[in-house]
């Protein structure tokens, strides 16, 4: 680490390291402040998506939701989230998890911290981890849209299909295009019981 030395005439020698890592602690201490409200440009984006005549649109406008559930609470926690996500994205689970335990050690009332680590608990196969992220993740927000399909997902690995077939139901009442709705077909997995009879 570099540390810059400032002698001003007659005061003492200010390390500037010493000096932003003192600013640091005292963000800490404070603690995270409140995740910004972007519940009603999201609901905005529901209706959108909901009316979406392609897969195409469908994708821009769920990309769109993304920038506002990634939309941390503060520069350190928006740091944090980034790296983590970068080091999902590279395959370093670990290191993503230690992120995403940080992020939510930090900012304990932003969902996308506990969405975000879902994942990867998910992408290792930790069906059980990822349903209580997940779960934690839907009480700050309900209508997260991404993490209902990931909690579809996870009850399904866990093979408890009639909750996964729930779940995946409200969440493409929200988005009838996400991914997941394959699973949802006639002969699908969560198919609604029925779904893939053929009457005589």
């Amino acid at each position: 680490m570099f540390c810059f030395v400032f002698r001003p005439p007659r005061r003492p020698a200010i390390c500037v390291a010493a000096a932003a890592a003192a600013l640091l602690a005292v963000q800490a201490a404070a603690g995270c402040p409140s995740a910004p409200d972007h519940s009603t440009p999201l609901e905005g984006l529901l209706s959108e998506v909901q009316q979406a005549d392609s897969e195409a649109q469908a994708r821009e406008i769920a990309n769109r939701m993304w920038e506002f559930w990634s939309d941390a609470p503060d520069e350190r926690a928006q740091e944090i989230l980034n790296r983590g996500m970068t080091r999902r994205s590279s395959f370093d689970f670990l290191g993503a998890l230690e992120d995403f335990d940080q992020l939510i050690a930090y900012c304990p009332d932003y969902a996308e911290g506990y969405n975000q680590r879902a994942f990867v608990h998910y992408l290792r196969r930790d069906f059980a981890a990822a349903l209580r992220d997940l779960d934690r993740a839907l009480e700050l927000s309900p209508r997260h849209v991404a993490a209902m399909s990931g909690r579809a997902l996870s009850l399904y690995g866990l093979s408890r299909l009639k909750e996964a077939r729930e779940a995946l139901a409200e969440a493409l009442a929200l988005n009838p295009w996400l991914p997941e709705r394959y699973l949802a077909d006639p002969g699908g997995p969560l198919a609604p019981p029925g779904a893939g009879d053929v009457e005589l």
